[in-house]
């Protein structure tokens, strides 16, 4: 093909590759593309997008010959969106030199993007866009050919070993020329200071653009990791957006609206300030989005580990310090960290409470262990000691104190609002535990904080200093920027550029939140309880549920109560693990909080979770009135977090309850009327009997009345005059009804059989044996109810 037809082509096969961006054409799919269910396409795929394949070939080709294709700015992050539809330019660099008004008969702002650019951003983008993708069978994010292609990008663009290998060239021995710098098409201002990347910064000292091949590694790197930070973690609202710019950047934003208000007597300046600051994005990321987010951290851990130990001299440094290598010092600060604190607050702020976060978490967690990513091993120990956190990471951990502290803090919260007795939940807290009590970590942080705290007047040549962000003054690690002279600073100069000048801390190890750590512990040990208790329940129903239990005269649930709750249907090896998970968080909460013995003690004793005289455990806590027991807010938040409970039962008439499974209906409703008419015809005759005071009118109430149905109803808020009934003395047959009842009547006419006694004389034997047992049992338990529960 001819260059211009390949140029005229690109655009259509690169949408049709990926999709289109607002959704409408699926393309090839790549995120539901997996080897397991497709091998073929699997591997044709990759191969083809593979950075030394056909594709890339084709992109460098049209690279080579200066070739433009126009983006729309619609579809472009919500925030950049309405900034540059204001013409108010973006900070990040990618955005600088490629808007262009849309040609006659247009809609729309364009970006202009070289090949490179325009294929970064579509497969970037489909991440976003390709969210109703129609799946026909189970994916597994980590295993499709999208997720193995951003994991193959890195690898080739930010390499941790080596360089980034040359880009394929028609020419031999040519190179593929960078972007050249175009004159702006539409008059914008910029925030504050231009953010130039590192490519302009490198090559202004060179004498031309294919003097150092060196040069040509760098821009395809940064503009890839650009590009992935802007499509992916680029995601919140308008106001937040605004909140990370400075105070100068305000400022300048403010005098080109008023410019553009007198140019224009004010109305179109209004009406796009009034459409900038009503915008509000409604984003909602995706756990396969989080999971993306988590490969590009780890990389980006393990390609800022490989730098280059620095040389003792300072002036050999300046001169042998390659592109790559200083990217490699400014990656993490100056291109992700603050997107990702905003990204993660985001989530930490919307995302359901459910287990599904466990993937923001564990992207969490994985960027504040850098040192998990380091090349060197840790060393080979017989015990198996969690290993300590070397302090060459306390520059890291206080220039990143608030993904410690606030993020931690934001944490904590969710973790309140959870049911700790699901072991995914009880995992969750764990792994949290677990990271932040890794030795030294936590004098780490507070160390951080100590710093933070300083009182400014300790120094005062810094009074009058400006605490910039590193968008502003450069990377807080680059040896260009400007020279940092203390700890302190640093730390002060990270919090206010994420949080504003106005920002009012939370200390971690503060007396706030060690409340909530000990509201968070003593939740562990209610759920705990809980968990032990549903255990023990479940143990109870299958040996209740046994073969034999058949035989019972009464069943066991006539008026039973269920106890159980969702963890019934997962098993007790899952109840096992959520103990396990539990008991371990609470020890490394205690380790990194220096909680006490006593401390712990006093949270048991709050638990609530003592029993009452009679082995039951305590009701929800309520007051009494005069319509029974009422809730209090504590009460409801014990129920809905299943620590207490009431016995909910059958309050009615025993007699008219639900029809149950083991009861024959037929049978029911026979024997119903046959009490009823029994009960109406003698009713005076029975209410003398149990009226007396002698033998017989004991054995009467034994048999006729229910004095248990009061004490029963005191576990269960009922309105009062529910409790106040009196059934009376009445005649109940229905135990007859019961299969179990008749299976055993059935057993007994067999065996009996066996001994040459016929049916009448087994009834008759019955009836006696059943006398003499009445007789006994009203001598010493009156109360007791054989046939009624």
């Amino acid at each position: 093909f001819f260059l211009k037809e390949l140029h005229g082509i690109f655009p259509w096969l690169v949408e049709s590759i990926f999709g289109s961006l607002d959704g409408i054409i699926i393309g090839w799919n790549l995120r539901c593309l997996q080897g397991k269910t497709n091998p073929n396409e699997y591997s044709v795929a990759l191969d083809f997008l593979n950075p030394s394949g056909p594709m890339m070939k084709l992109v460098y080709k049209l690279q080579a010959e200066e070739y433009r294709y126009d983006f729309p700015v619609s579809y472009l992050p919500g925030p950049v969106k309405a900034s540059i539809q204001e013409q108010v330019l973006p900070e990040c660099s990618l955005y600088h030199n490629k808007v262009q008004f849309p040609s006659s008969g247009g809609l729309g702002l364009n970006l202009a993007l070289n090949p490179f650019e325009y294929y970064m951003f579509y497969f970037a983008i489909s991440l976003i866009t390709q969210k109703n993708s129609p799946v026909t069978h189970h994916v597994s994010p980590s295993n499709s050919a999208y997720f193995i292609l951003v994991d193959t990008y890195l690898k080739c663009f930010l390499p941790t070993e080596g360089s980034v290998l040359p880009p394929p060239s028609s020419n031999p021995g040519g190179t593929i020329p960078s972007p050249t710098p175009r004159s702006p098409a539409v008059p914008f201002s910029s925030y504050g200071m231009h953010h130039t990347s590192l490519l302009k910064r490198h090559i202004a000292h060179q004498p031309s653009v294919n003097a150092d091949p060196a040069s040509q590694e760098i821009w395809r790197s940064e503009t890839l990791l650009q590009i992935f930070v802007e499509m992916w973690l680029h995601h919140y609202s308008l106001e937040m957006y605004q909140k990370m710019q400075s105070p100068h950047v305000k400022l300048e934003v403010l005098h080109y609206r008023l410019s553009i208000s007198s140019k224009h007597h004010g109305s179109p300046a209004q009406s796009s300030y009034q459409a900038l600051h009503a915008y509000q994005e409604s984003f909602k990321p995706t756990e396969e989005h989080v999971l993306v987010v988590r490969l590009l951290v780890k990389h980006l851990h393990a390609f800022s580990n490989s730098l280059k130990p620095e040389p003792l001299s300072p002036s050999a440094h300046s001169h042998t310090a390659s592109p790559l290598e200083e990217f490699k010092r400014v990656v993490i600060p100056r291109f992700v960290q603050e997107k990702l604190y905003i990204f993660l607050q985001h989530c930490f702020g919307h995302w359901p409470l459910d287990a599904s976060f466990r993937a923001v978490l564990e992207m969490w967690l994985s960027y504040l262990q850098p040192w998990r990513y380091a090349p060197e091993k840790p060393p080979q120990s017989t015990e198996p000691l969690p290993r300590s956190v070397s302090e060459k990471w306390a520059t890291f951990i206080q220039e990143n104190l608030l993904m410690y502290t606030k993020l931690f803090v934001g944490f904590l919260n969710r973790a309140l609002r959870t049911d700790l007795v699901s072991p995914k939940n009880a995992l969750m807290v764990f792994r949290v535990a677990k990271v932040f009590a890794q030795p030294n970590l936590a004098e780490m942080i507070l160390k951080g904080e100590q710093l933070f705290l300083e009182p400014e007047l300790v120094i005062p040549h810094r009074q009058h200093r400006l605490f910039m962000s590193p968008t502003l003054g450069g990377s807080f690690l680059s040896s260009r920027s400007p020279a940092v002279t203390d700890a302190s600073f640093k730390v002060k100069s990270h919090v206010y550029s994420l949080e504003g000048q106005d920002f009012q801390y939370k200390q971690m190890f503060g007396t706030e939140v060690r409340n909530l750590v000990l509201k968070l512990a003593q939740l562990i040990c209610q759920a705990q309880q809980t968990a032990k208790s549903i255990s023990d329940h479940s143990a109870e129903t299958m040996a209740s549920q046994s073969f034999f239990s058949w035989f019972r005269f009464t069943p066991s649930d006539m008026n039973g109560s269920y106890t159980g709750n969702d963890l019934d249907e997962i098993g007790q090896d899952s109840i096992k693990k959520t103990d396990e998970y539990l008991e371990k968080a609470l020890e490394y909460l205690c380790q990194i909080f220096k909680l006490s013995e006593a401390q712990l003690t006093q949270m048991m004793m709050k638990c609530g979770t003592a029993q009452d005289e009679n082995g039951k455990k305590q009701l929800p806590d309520c007051i009494a009135s005069e319509n029974g027991l009422i809730l209090t807010p504590l009460g409801r938040y014990q129920i809905i977090n299943g620590l207490r409970r009431f016995e909910v039962q059958y309050q009615g008439d025993t007699e008219l309850q639900p029809i149950r499974s083991y009861e024959n209906a037929t049978l029911v409703r026979l024997l119903f009327r046959l009490s009823s008419v029994l009960n109406q015809r003698f009713a005076d005759q029975m209410e003398v009997l149990c009226s007396r005071e002698d033998f017989v009118g004991r054995l009467c109430r034994y048999h006729l009345t229910n004095p248990q149905l009061i004490q029963k109803i005191r576990y269960s808020p009922v309105v009062r005059d529910r409790m106040t009934q009196n059934w009376g003395p009445r005649i109940s047959l229905r135990f007859l009804a019961s299969y179990r009842t008749l299976i055993s009547f059935l057993m007994i006419y067999f065996l009996a059989s066996w001994f040459y006694i016929g049916p009448v004389g087994c009834t008759f034997i019955i009836l006696i044996g059943y006398f003499l047992y009445a007789v006994i049992m009203t001598f010493f338990f009156e109360g007791w109810k054989p046939h009624e529960h």
